[in-house]
């Protein structure tokens, strides 16, 4: 799976490289990431619950058109994933309810490399657009944030999560699928997206038994191209 991964990035570079300068476009993007996982089937009934994590992602961008209405997008990513585990207790003191809960949020930290075609629908100043493709990815660092809450909320105590360790593999293989609004401003043009990610790759290897454990996430984000000469 890396070694076709990236035999893609060199080729996608290649086809870059010759494409005319006057066709790329290169552009920012910045938005929003609500991370997940997901769970084993078997893990139903003792397991808690995976609930949407946000955090934050961005790209730069080059856009090489193919035809009139498809073009290859490589990009260069960061991007926050993880899961939220909630978990709600209650016990009496005397006959007086006492509620006490913790929430503990996994956030990992991730370097990509999103390689994406995309169709645009129709012609005119205002387009909308399909996304499609893969990325690689590798987790670079990441914490687990936790919080106690009940009759009284404490702060946020963040312990460093060690992806370098034998239980967490920091490559991520997923799958992208998008869609996208641009418009015609000034030099260059203005797009919101939004996307879902599907991750293939088993993120934790645990010594006795392998969780089928994988990265989902939906992220919105807002940027701006423009062509690299006129």
């Amino acid at each position: 799976m890396k070694r076709f991964t990236l035999a893609g990035i060199a080729a996608m570079a290649l086809l870059m490289v010759q494409t005319a300068t006057a066709q790329v476009q290169v552009g920012i993007r910045v938005g929003a990431n609500w991370g997940a996982v997901s769970k084993p089937d078997f893990a139903d009934n003792f397991s808690p619950t995976f609930r949407l994590s946000p955090g934050p992602t961005g790209a730069i961008f080059l856009e090489a058109p193919i035809s009139d209405r498809v073009a290859f997008r490589a990009e260069a990513q960061y991007i926050q994933k993880g899961f939220v585990i909630n978990e709600d207790l209650n016990f009496n003191i005397g006959n007086i309810p006492i509620p006490f809960g913790a929430r503990v949020s996994y956030q990992t930290h991730y370097v990509e490399v999103p390689l994406l075609l995309k169709v645009n629908l129709n012609e005119g100043p205002v387009q909308a657009y399909v996304l499609a493709g893969g990325a690689a990815g590798y987790a670079v660092d990441g914490r687990i944030r936790t919080r106690a809450s009940g009759l009284f909320r404490t702060q946020n105590v963040d312990i460093p999560l060690n992806t370098s360790s034998g239980l967490f593999n920091q490559w991520d293989f997923s799958a992208i699928g998008g869609l996208g609004v641009s418009g015609e401003v000034g030099a260059g043009r203005l797009f919101l997206e939004a996307r879902y990610q599907h991750g293939f790759s088993r993120n934790y290897d645990l010594p006795v038994v392998q969780m089928p454990i994988r990265n989902r996430g939906v992220n919105v984000s807002v940027g701006y191209s423009f062509p690299l000469s006129r």
